[in-house]
């Protein structure tokens, strides 16, 4: 039996969304950060999973219930580990290539940023969410979107 499958660890999904960057910046990519009011903190998209779920219909669902945007997934990046209130929690995450989209303020989010990646790793409020910025540039191809 996995830890996903205990019953104790809550289960959520999201991921590192990108898009190329805008033709008047420098080239390479843009990530998308939300804004949660409830923490006032900066994330990659993500949420708690519905039981049941598949983790990566989960994750597409969170980007577009918090980002507003559709997402096209890509390869599947590190899964993150961490306890939330006395019970292990884990994360599995995608990068994905935003689609079309509209952001539209909520509770949940209140703002999402597109930034370069150097941009919001250092926005980026948790040192595990910035490991996911580093992970993401790993999966691009030289001289492609995101290349340095």
């Amino acid at each position: 039996m996995s830890p996903a499958d205990d019953g104790t660890t809550v289960r959520a999904a999201g991921c590192v969304l990108w898009r190329p960057a805008p033709p008047d910046a420098a080239p390479g990519l843009e990530l998308c950060l939300a804004h949660r009011p409830k923490y006032d903190d900066w994330s990659h998209p993500k949420g708690k999973l519905e039981p049941g779920e598949d983790p990566l219909a989960g994750a597409l669902r969170e980007v577009a219930e918090e980002t507003g945007y559709a997402a096209e997934p890509g390869v599947e990046l590190p899964t993150v580990r961490y306890p939330v209130n006395g019970r292990p929690k884990e994360v599995r995450y995608w990068a994905a290539a935003a689609g079309t989209g509209v952001f539209v303020p909520s509770d949940e989010v209140d703002r999402i940023l597109w930034l370069a990646p150097e941009a919001a790793r250092a926005r980026l409020t948790r040192p595990r969410d910035r490991a996911l910025v580093d992970a993401l540039l790993a999966t691009r191809p030289p001289g492609g979107p995101g290349a340095h």
